[in-house]
Order: structure tokens, then sequence, then C-alpha cells
């Protein structure tokens, strides 16, 4: 198996537009300690390239075989995995995680338009809410394995699968009915990280949060650097002026802003926009000093910030080179967001 270090956006894309046929891999059941839970998604194609995981590594190998049995016959199947006895190890998995998981495989193509996968990525492309329904067992030739229902067009399912379709579940469930079970999968939206400042430290940050699934943007007003070639990941590059952010923020809307044109005027411009935000979490790149400076420069309106402004950015992890502080600034998101203290699991 050849995983890819592309996030599952770009894996389709490339896929997709090249016509080749991929699987998507859904969790539709899982039992005691599993690595992923119900609704977790991977994509393979046909040459064994993959992107995405379900468990540590350990399954993916196998699942890739099954995937091009998928591809082959067209048909759905469930691959059912069961480590919780000592079977597993002579099985030649071994993972050791007292669990048991069930996975859904159908094959996308453009006899299907790459349904349902593709009504995902639209969802999120457009910051859209949105679900699948999955048929993931059934004796109803009406509903059989692998079929799926969008929220968008969900007319053909069962009543009860079409008002949770409609209702926008905030995490997987599963329904019977009709002498079939459905897996209902919302569609998870990216992260929203505005980025305002593009210098070079801001490429090591648009690649990690690009990896993460994130949908990146980057302001800058120098022309040297708010380039879309510079920031192959990022959703959206442009060059605009800090004064005009309040005016940007009017039309679209994000979780989480990092303020790093090193360019102090700029700076602070972007943070008096930013304090009439709604937005979350609010990075500042630079020392402590730099950080009082500012808020002493913006005045009153820097008390609008609340809690929500973080500077310097980044969890402490000894950060010195672009990377690692990109590194600490992407877990510093990541957590604040998901309301963890980003500290070790070892002291959980």
């Amino acid at each position: 198996m050849n995983h890819r270090p592309v996030s599952l956006t770009e894996f389709f894309h490339e896929y997709r537009d090249s016509r080749r046929a991929l699987v998507l891999a859904t969790v539709a059941q899982t039992i005691g300690s599993t690595y992923r839970k119900a609704g977790a998604q991977m994509l393979i194609s046909a040459d064994g390239s993959a992107a995405g995981l379900l468990s540590g590594g350990c399954l993916e190998a196998d699942l890739v075989e099954r995937a091009r049995r998928v591809i082959d016959t067209g048909e759905a199947l469930i691959a059912e995995y069961d480590t919780r006895s000592s079977d597993d190890i002579l099985w030649g998995i071994g993972l050791g995680c007292e669990g048991a998981m069930r996975i859904l495989l159908t094959r996308l193509d453009a006899s299907n338009d790459y349904q349902p996968f593709a009504f995902s990525d639209e969802c999120r492309k457009n910051d859209r809410p949105g679900a699948v329904a999955f048929v993931i067992a059934s004796s109803n030739p009406t509903y059989p394995l692998g079929a799926a229902f969008r929220s968008e067009a969900a007319d053909a399912a069962p009543a009860s699968v079409r008002l949770t379709l409609t209702q926008s579940p905030h995490a997987a469930m599963t329904i019977d009915g009709e002498n079939a079970t459905f897996l209902i999968v919302p569609v998870e939206l990216p992260l929203r990280l505005l980025l305002l400042g593009a210098g070079p430290d801001a490429m090591p940050l648009v690649e990690i949060a690009g990896l993460m699934g994130w949908s990146v943007t980057v302001l800058d007003h120098r022309p040297a650097y708010a380039l879309a070639e510079r920031f192959p990941r990022a959703h959206r590059v442009d060059l605009r002026p800090a004064g005009t952010l309040s005016e940007f923020l009017q039309h679209a809307h994000y979780d989480a802003a990092v303020v790093m044109s090193h360019h102090l005027t700029s700076d602070e411009a972007y943070l008096r926009s930013l304090a009439d935000s709604t937005i979350p979490y609010i990075g500042l790149l630079g020392p402590a000093p730099r950080r009082a400076r500012l808020m002493a420069d913006i005045g009153e309106k820097s008390h609008q910030f609340g809690d929500r402004l973080y500077g310097p950015i980044g969890l402490d992890i000894g950060a010195r080179t672009p990377e690692a502080i990109a590194l600490a600034i992407v877990a510093e998101i990541q957590a604040v967001l998901a309301k963890r203290s980003g500290g070790s699991f070892r002291n959980a």
C-alpha cells in the first residue's frame, strides 16, 4: 500500500480530475477500543495508493486488496476486523486494540459522478452543512448494501432517514428501517484559517494546515508575497491592504486567524479589524513586549478581544525553526477550538 501524505480532498481531486475510479472506505460500526470511530473515511485507488487512515496502518494493506475487488466488480462489501482475541495475532494483523470494526467499501467513478463523496466535497468547499446516509446492512433489495442518500437528494430514502438527514446531525448515528440499517454521516466541514501575512514563515504553516484538511486563506499587502504559487495548499491567496480587512470579513467567516505580517502598522490594522469580529481564536506572532505595544496602540478596542487573543502564539514545545513554530501554532489552534488543554496524554 502506498499511503499518500495528502488530505482526502487533495487525493479525491487528483483521481476525479483524471477520471480514475476510487473506493470510499467508511467505518460503519465499532465495538470496544478502535483507532477511528463510525463515520471515519479513507479513499483507496486501484493502484494501491490511499489517503486517510482507519487504523494505525495495520488494516490498510488488507483494505487495499478488498478495495481492488470492489473496483473490479462494482459491488459494495463489508470488511470485518475483530482484534479482541489472540486469534488476531495469528491472523497477522495483531493490533492489540481490544476492538472490532465493520468497514463499508463502495466504488466511486464517473458513472455515479463520484457520489456521495463529491457531494461532501462540495459541502466542504462551500462551507455548507450536509449529511450522507449509507446502507450498511440490508435484506431489502430497494436499499442494497452500499447505497447512499445525500441530504440534498434523499427522496428515495425512508422517511426516518430523510428527516435525520435534513436535521444536519453533529455525529454519526445508525437508523434501522425497511429491513435495512443506515449509517448517517454528517459532512465534517474544514476548519477555516485566516492567515494575515504571507512571509516565508507562513509557508510551512499553510503546508501543515493543509495536511490537516483545513481551508486556509492568505492575505498580504505585499505583491511579492501574495502569490498563489507560494502556497499550493491554500484555498485562497489575495493581495489586499491591511486596512480593508473589516470589509473582507463581512463576506466570509473564519474559525481562527493568525496575525504574522512582521509589519507593525499592518499588524495593528489587522488587530483593529479582528477585535470587531467574532473569530474565536486570534493568534499574534511575536514576543510579549511587541504584543503589549500593539495593545497599547489599539487602546480601548483591545478589551474586545477578551480571552480570544493568543500571543505570543503557539504551544510551548521548544520551537525555534519556522517548521516547528508552524507546528506549535497549528497544535494550539487545534487544542483551543477542540476545548482541550494541549497537554500530554501521559498526564491525562
